[in-house]
């Protein structure tokens, strides 16, 4: 055991690693957590309801949870200290929490536009701040979740696209600052993927099946992603195997990105 730059005591020896998954509850998330339980690392799945994180952790006895809404500034703190106390280390982060906001520009409001910039560029930046203690000492890993959206445009939903180009943004210099303490930082993005987002944004049944239909009528491979298609890439670039990558967004959408 040893001591960090916070006081808190850690291990880099033959511990499990552990992972810190945001927005584990359901789709990407709960899907990432599962896929690092099963390569054998310890997951604390984040997120505001405990009910989904709860069916997330039981599905594999290396997942637990902590509840905690990480709009709140001392959030990520918090979710950090219950790594260390439970596991007494951290090896990834990986910023998958977020929402998706269909508005054009005449409608979209102040509140709205502010809640996505909270979610997708303040939290992952307060989440990540508060672990790099932690990180320098295993040299660690952050993911960000990003979207195909990120690098292309998307009429209708421009400011979810520009939050996720920020994030992108955010990936790639972090890894050139953080590069001399070891620690990697990727992105994934994402095409369409069977998730809740489209639910929790608000559409009616049969305009989720509009959406569905259009989406995959656009891809090139003819399918929707699914969680466990993005999920596998998130553990990789995570992983030992890709131990000479640093600041990639790695596109996951069918081919969509081609077009």
């Amino acid at each position: 055991m040893t001591v960090n730059e916070s006081g808190l005591m850690t291990s880099t020896q033959s511990s499990p690693k552990v992972a810190i998954v945001t927005g584990a509850g359901s789709g990407i998330g709960a899907a990432t957590a599962l896929e690092f339980a099963s390569s054998g690392i310890r997951v604390l799945g984040v997120g505001r309801r405990e009910e989904a994180l709860r069916r997330t952790a039981k599905q594999h006895s290396l997942i637990d949870y902590v509840t905690a809404d990480l709009h709140e500034p001392t959030a990520p703190d918090e979710v950090v200290r219950t790594a260390v106390e439970r596991w007494g280390r951290l090896d990834v982060v990986v910023n998958n929490a977020g929402t998706y906001l269909q508005a054009p520009l005449q409608e979209v409001s102040d509140d709205a536009v502010s809640d996505l910039i909270t979610i997708h560029i303040v939290a992952p930046t307060r989440l990540t701040r508060a672990a790099l203690p932690l990180l320098k000492a295993s040299r660690g890993s952050v993911v960000n979740i990003s979207s195909t959206y990120g690098h292309r445009p998307i009429p209708g939903s421009s400011h979810y696209g520009a939050v996720k180009a920020a994030l992108e943004h955010l990936t790639q210099s972090w890894a050139l600052e953080l590069a001399p303490d070891g620690i990697r930082v990727n992105a994934v993005a994402p095409g369409p993927t069977e998730s809740e987002v489209i639910t929790a944004a608000g559409f009616t049944a049969a305009e989720k099946e509009a959406i569905a239909a259009a989406q995959i009528e656009m891809i090139p491979l003819r399918r929707r992603g699914t969680p466990e298609d993005i999920a596998r890439w998130i553990v990789h670039l995570a992983g030992p195997d890709a131990d000479w990558v640093t600041g990639q967004i790695l596109t996951v959408d069918g081919g969509l990105e081609l077009l």
